[in-house]
Order: C-alpha cells, then structure tokens, then sequence
C-alpha cells in the first residue's frame, strides 16, 4: 500500500520501486512478467518459482476460500520471507516484521506486503544488503510491496509524527530475526498509542471523517469502494485502533462476521479481476457473485450493505464514546475540585415516560419496565429523535431483547410515536439505524425485511430503497405544514415503495402491504384506504404532469377519479415532492415542481365543483354529565373538573385509575362560566403541571332556566403526563381559579421552567403556518394553526387570540404524532365572524406569537 493512503503504513526507508504492480524490473533492468520467477539480487537468496508456484495453487484451490485461504496465504507468504532471511546470513541485530493488513495475516490474493526491516543500527551496510535480499526477490514475482528500514528509535519517532505509520504499527507481527527487537517495539508504540490516545483519536476520528465524505456511504453506493467507504475495511482498522487504546471499545456483536465478509468479497474481487482493487464495479459484480457462489449481484450488494452497516454503526456508537470519555477526563479534575474529591453522579433529565436523558444519550428510566410496556420501544425512539440525541446501544439492545410484541392492532399510543419518529427530521435517520441495528424494526414491521439493504440499480436513485423510505420521511416532515393530515402523510412515505421488495409492480403490490400495514398499526378502515391510494399512486402526479396533456379535460379526470377527494389529493402532492427529492437531485426541479403544481391546482378544481361543501363540526347535545358539570360551574360560578380514564387499554397494568393511566392519559372534563381567558388559562394549568394535551375540544353550551340563563364553556381533553402519575383534579382546579383571577402568572411559570431545562439541539421542525378556512362556516370566521406540537403552544395560541380581541366561540385542537392541528371557531364582539382585516390581523398575531417563542 502507499503512503498516500489512510491505511497504516510505514514510509519507504531506502530507494528503490515500491508498491510495484503487473511488469515489474528485475536486478537486471530488463521488464519481467508477473510471476516470472528469477533469482534476486546480490548473492543468490532462494529461487522464487516454489513460492509462487505454491502461491498459484493455493489461490486456485476451489475447497478453500475466506479466512482459510487468507490465514494459509499468509503463512506461505511468512515462510517464504523467512527462508530469504535465514538465507542471508543475519543471526542478530536485525528482524523482519509484518504490519498493517500482513500484520494481521489478512492477505487477500492481490494484496501488497507491508514489511518493516528493523535493526539495531550498529552495521548500516550489512542492513542494506539484507534489505536488497528481501526486497527484490518481492518486486521480482511481481508482488506489492510497502516496505521501511529503521531502527527502533526510528519507527517510534516515526509512529509518533506519522498517525497512519502508528497505526501500523500496532498490528506488528515478527517474522524473523531478532524477536526481542520486534517484541521491544510492539511494547513501546502500544505504550506510546494508550499513553497519546488523548490527542491521536481525535486526530483519527477527523481523518475517518474526511475519507468518509470523499468515497461515500459504503451501504448506498452502487460501485462502492469496499475500503475507503465509510463502513468498509478501513473503520475496522480505526475501530481496532482504538479498541488498543483501551479508552472505547466497539460493539462486538456482528462485527468479526461483518469484517469477514466485506474481506471475502474484496478476495473474489481480486481473483475475477486479477488486479489489486477494492473498487466493486457493476461489470464485476455477477463475477464476483458467482466466485462467492451468490445468486446474484443483487444478493451480492445486499450482503455487503449489511455488512457495512454493521462496521458503520459500531463507528458511530465508538466514536460517541470515545468523546463521552475524553469530555470527561477533561472535566472530571474541576469537579473534582469543586467536591472535595467525590464522584458526580451522572444526571438524567427525563424525556418521556420510562426514557431519560444521559451523558447526551438516550437511555431508559430506572423505573423501566419494557417487559410490561410494549409501546417502550417506540416511545424511546422518538423522544430520542425529537430531542436530536442518540438511542443509546444498550437501552437499543434491552428494549429488543425484553420488550412483548406489540398488540394487533396497535394500540393508540404506539401509532402516535411512531408518527411522532417520523416526523422528526433529520434526527429520524440515526435513531432508526439504531433501530436496525437490534433487529426492533422488521419485528415492528416484518414487510421491512424485504426492502432493508436493497439495492436500487438506476442512477437517479442516491440511496438503497429502505433509506429512500426513510430519506422521503425526513423530507415529508418538512411538508407537514402543507396538509390537514400530516401523520397519513408521514405513513405513507415510510410505505410508498414498500412493495419493491416483491415482484411485479411495485406500487400495486405496495398498496397491498400498505392496506395490511395500516390495519395492523390500527389505522381505521377510512384512513387505511388513504394510505392505499397514496401508496398506489404515487407516482401518478409526476408521471401524468410531465408525460400527459393537462389542456386535456380526460387527463385531469382521470388523475381526479384516481386521488378521490381533495384531501388525499393534498396528501398525494406533498407525497410526490418528498420522494422526488428524497431520490436525488435529478428527480426534482423547479420546471417538475411547477407542473405538478399546475396539475394539482385543475385536479382540485374538478374535485370542488363535485364535492359538496363539507358542514363545519356538529355541535352535539351535551352528556348528562357535562350538563351535570355545566350546572354545577354556574352554581358555584367557577370551574369545575372532572377526570375520567379513557376505556382503550393502553398497556399491561394500567387499569382504570386516573393516576396510573398510560402515556395516553385521561378524558378531563371543565366547565367553566363563560368569562374572557378561559382557553388560555386552562392551556397554561396543564402545560405548568406537564401535560401533553393529545386532543382537545371548546364549545359554548347554554343552559336556559340556569341561574342567571349564562352561557358555560366546556372543555373537552385528552391529556397525559409527560412522565409520573397525573396531579390530582382538586390541585388543577385551585390553580386553574388562581389563574382565571391573575393570581398564577403562568407565562412566568413556563419561561422559569424552560430556562431550567438543559439546552437541547432537538430537532428543527418547520414553521408553524397560521391561515383562514375560507367558506369553513358562516356562523364564525375559522382560524387553522398547524405547527410543531410543544409544552404550552395552547396557551401561546389562546393568549394570542385574546390579545387579538376575538371571542372563541369552539375550537377543535388534534395531535398527530408531533404535530398539532387546530381550528379555533371565533366570532368579534358582536357574535358574527370576522371582517377580513380583522381575520387578517388576528391570523398575523397568532403566527408571530408562534414564531417568538425561542
């Protein structure tokens, strides 16, 4: 190998040609060919032709391939070199040593011989005849080598400026001679590694970094370089590297057959190709198939994806640990200092219920019981995506191997986080590669087997096609804004190339899986045939809008007929535009956007002059027990609660008691006389005790015959606690009085509080959008907010709408895994819907409420 590659190497100490490939030139200078075998050099070393005579059979041997043939390669190769060097004559002061991938006896068949001649330094000249003995006799067979002299003094100084020459340093392996000299310096550089490691790892990890963004994702590329790639044989080396360090190891699971397998595929890419190349092209791949007795290169691709995504993962989880432990040493003698010589403990900020934060990892609660809650999984992954933090591996590997399957269907819960993951953006791609890793997704969706690591062969696609599906989830989270369901939205970009994985059409066989999908995860019937549909057509607005004649009246009819209403035609355009650009830079432009645009625009033109006008929300009789509630809260002229546990069973061990419900919490039930700052104010109690409201509903009931004939406002929620139990109802209704009456300053509450809390990157969720229902109803002007779901983002929108003047008259607030979805009924002081400016005023005080928030 040469020294300007990243693989541990030892610079050339004497002159000569190096690394020599094909034709090579003999003492002589005349051109020989590959394997011609001759004498070498001055004073006649053993003859070569047994050697590569040997070498020629044992790569032919069809019985025995991978780690035998490399072990048995290696060892041809060592006894050869000894033989030269016990024939030169040398007894001591001197030793051949094997390093880097000779060092660690894996020589593939076209692989380079990395050797270091060490010394002593007492006779220079006798050093340099011995190295013409060893070196030409390489060059001669045509073989690669990568060769050095150098005393110990040498190396070691060398080592200590040159991080790749360390590296390799560390996988010295004596050949001849001298062993105490080799046995002194493999002491001293790994003394030298643990006492540096400090300063070298990062160094290490950069130079990772920097091959990574120049030759690529080894698990994505279609023509990968099985080396340098991030994921190929040059992270197991760095992983080995700092395994010697003894600061981090790698997780071992998986990775020795990983590493196996990408050096079995590198052996048959050599023996197909007949050259030294770690480049697998397309041309080569059904050859190199075939040698590795593959189906084909599909199978081929798929394995070494795999593979890599193994080496990749324990790379990310290393080089994670690797920084938790140097931060610490860097921090740890301040604290110290501070506490007299004790220890800190770690802290845990808690995340959700049974999750916690760790050290800047995602880890599970103390109180954790994934044996008991089979919705744990779901819950740390996306609370782990929400807050831009990694899923710790061991929390990963406990959740996999205690948690029950979940139920069919899903339960309500596990449907919301897995939406919520989703859409969390980019964070979603690490958090579900950690998934991956432990085997929890394909047990959460089995129909995933059939596309993780599939390759896609076609040039505008950048990604295999279970990372598309995760690429185009990333982008839909973006695009949640644009539509009135944006968990169908999020759905169905995980599943819209689901069914590449069986044969025929993919999207018919995809709306199949979809459909079952759906079902399964416990979407209702109306829902699951939206994901079908989006799932069947996804590309039809592309297809049509750049293949078809849109003057046509048949085209737009037809793409009208196929979508069915206009919601899931909304859906279908923000679908269209998330997978595009999820597939590369080829598949989406401005010219494609434009006229699908234009397509969308006539196909919901068709669908609204066939749509009859969609009535606003009924306004039910009220149960006798919110009318119980409704008079008691004119009687007492405050308000009155009342929680109520949900009857869905969330999970084992909940039961029906308030205080213990499951993360999808309670019905909570408040009447209040009608009086200005009610939404706000009731928001704001629950967000200050932290509960997630999942749904909420506010309509005004009137109750004639009532003392005083007032109107009351009933209050509608399905709230949980972020974690712990529900605080009980006497202590929400005293601090909801306080803060009807001004008396609990919850803005206050909630700025205190967030400034608490330890400042997270999280996740960056689009703008929240804030628009007018035209022709919604005619009775009140319609107010829809769609923004990323958040501890006090009602009462940020009822305090807006109070500072706007309006009067809610209902409102109708829905979470759809992260994000919300509300529609606020309001009227002006008279009881009639707004006029235009002052709709236009109250929208822009709502959005600029929405957009300060920090």
């Amino acid at each position: 190998m040469t020294s300007s590659s990243s693989e541990p190497s030892v610079p050339s100490g004497l002159s000569g040609p190096s690394g020599a490939t094909g034709r090579t030139t003999g003492t002589d200078g005349r051109e020989k060919s590959e394997g011609e075998g001759t004498t070498a050099g001055p004073g006649g070393p053993p003859h070569p032709g047994g050697y590569a005579a040997a070498r020629l059979r044992l790569l032919q041997e069809e019985t025995r391939s991978g780690p035998p043939r490399r072990t048995a390669l290696a060892r041809l190769t060592d006894d050869w070199l000894t033989s030269l060097f016990t024939a030169a004559g040398v007894r001591t002061g001197a030793a051949l040593v094997a390093v880097g991938g000779y060092g660690r006896g894996e020589l593939s068949p076209r692989s380079d011989l990395d050797l270091l001649l060490l010394h002593d330094g007492r006779d220079p000249a006798a050093v340099a005849a011995l190295a013409d003995r060893l070196w030409y006799p390489v060059w001669d067979l045509g073989l690669a080598l990568d060769h050095s002299v150098r005393t110990p003094a040498e190396a070691r100084r060398t080592a200590n400026a040159d991080l790749k020459a360390h590296l390799g340093l560390l996988d010295a392996r004596h050949l001849a001679g001298d062993r105490g000299l080799t046995t002194a310096l493999r002491t001293t550089v790994l003394a030298d590694w643990r006492n540096q490691a400090p300063a070298r790892l990062p160094e290490l990890r950069e130079l990772c970094a920097a091959r990574a963004e120049r030759h690529g994702e080894l698990r994505y590329l279609l023509e990968p370089d099985l080396k340098e790639a991030h994921g190929g044989l040059r992270d197991t080396t760095a992983l080995r590297a700092v395994a010697a360090s003894w600061l981090a190891d790698a997780p071992r699971e998986g990775l020795a057959d990983a590493r196996r397998r990408l050096l079995d595929v590198r052996d048959a890419l050599h023996l197909t190709t007949g050259r030294a190349t770690d480049r697998l092209d397309l041309q080569e791949q059904d050859q190199v198939a075939a040698e590795l007795g593959l189906l084909d290169a599909d199978t081929l691709l798929r394995q070494v994806y795999e593979a890599a995504g193994v080496v990749a993962y324990a790379s990310e989880v290393t080089w994670r640990e690797v920084g938790r432990v140097l931060r610490a040493r860097a921090v740890r003698p301040r604290l110290r200092a501070l506490l007299g010589g004790g220890r800190p403990a770690a802290e845990r900020s808690p995340l959700a219920e049974g999750v916690v934060e760790q050290e800047g990892e995602v880890v599970l609660a103390r109180t954790a019981r994934p044996e008991r809650d089979p919705v744990l999984p779901l819950r740390a992954a996306a609370a782990a995506a929400q807050a831009g933090l990694p899923l710790s591996p061991h929390a990963a590997r406990r959740l996999a191997t205690t948690t029950r399957p979940l139920p069919t269907p899903w339960p309500a819960e596990a449907r919301e986080q897995l939406v919520t993951l989703l859409g969390s953006g980019r964070p979603l791609v690490r958090v579900w590669e950690a998934l991956e890793a432990e085997g929890l997704v394909t047990r959460l969706l089995p129909d995933w087997e059939r596309v993780r690591c599939r390759p896609q062969r076609n040039a505008v696609h950048l990604w295999t096609v279970d990372r598309h599906l995760i690429e185009t989830a990333v982008r839909a989270s973006a695009l949640t804004r644009r539509v009135g369901r944006p968990d169908l939205l999020l759905v169905a970009a995980l599943l819209h190339d689901i069914g590449k994985g069986w044969p025929g059409d993919h999207a018919t066989a995809g709306a199949t899986i979809a459909a079952d999908v759906a079902a399964r995860i416990g979407f209702d019937p109306a829902d699951a045939a939206v994901l079908t549909t989006l799932v069947r057509h996804h590309l039809l607005l592309a297809e049509t809008a750049t293949r078809r004649d849109l003057d046509d009246p048949a085209t737009v009819r037809a793409v009208a007929d196929a979508v069915g209403t206009p919601g899931t035609l909304e859906l279908l355009h923000a679908l269209t535009e998330a997978d595009a650009l999820a597939t590369g830079p080829a598949a989406w432009s401005s010219w494609r956007g434009s006229l699908v645009a234009d397509l969308v625009r006539r196909a919901a033109a068709h669908l609204a002059g066939h749509t009859p006008e969609a009535p606003g929300p009924a306004a039910a009789e009220p149960t006798a027990e919110q009318e119980r509630l409704a008079v008691e809260a004119l009687r007492t002229g405050g308000p009155v609660l009342a929680l109520r546990a949900r009857t869905e069973p969330l999970s084992e061990g909940t039961g029906g008691d308030p205080a213990g419900a499951g993360p999808l919490g309670v019905e909570l039930l408040i009447a209040v006389p009608d009086q200005p700052g009610v939404l706000p104010a009731a928001a704001g109690v629950l967000a200050v005790h932290r509960l997630t409201v999942r749904t909420a509903e506010l309509r005004t009931v009137d109750l004639p015959g009532a003392v005083g004939d007032r109107a009351v406002l009933l209050l509608d929620w399905r709230v949980a606690a972020e974690y712990g139990s529900l605080p009980q109802a006497a202590r929400l209704r005293a601090d909801l009085v306080r803060a009807l009456d001004g008396s609990l300053d919850i803005a206050a509450r909630l700025a205190e509080r967030d400034a608490a809390q330890p400042r997270r990157k999280g996740l960056l969720a689009p703008p929240p959008r804030v628009t007018l229902a035209p022709a919604a109803s005619r009775h009140a002007t319609v107010i829809e907010v769609r923004a990323q779901d958040a501890p006090g983002l009602l009462f940020r929108i009822g305090r807006a709408l109070e500072d706007a003047k309006v009067h809610v008259r209902s409102a109708h607030a829905g979470t759809l895994g992260a994000n919300a979805v509300d529609a606020f009924y309001v009227t002006g002081p008279s009881g009639t819907p707004l006029p235009d400016e002052e709709a236009a005023a109250a929208v822009r005080t709502v959005e600029e409420a929405l957009r300060a928030r920090p």
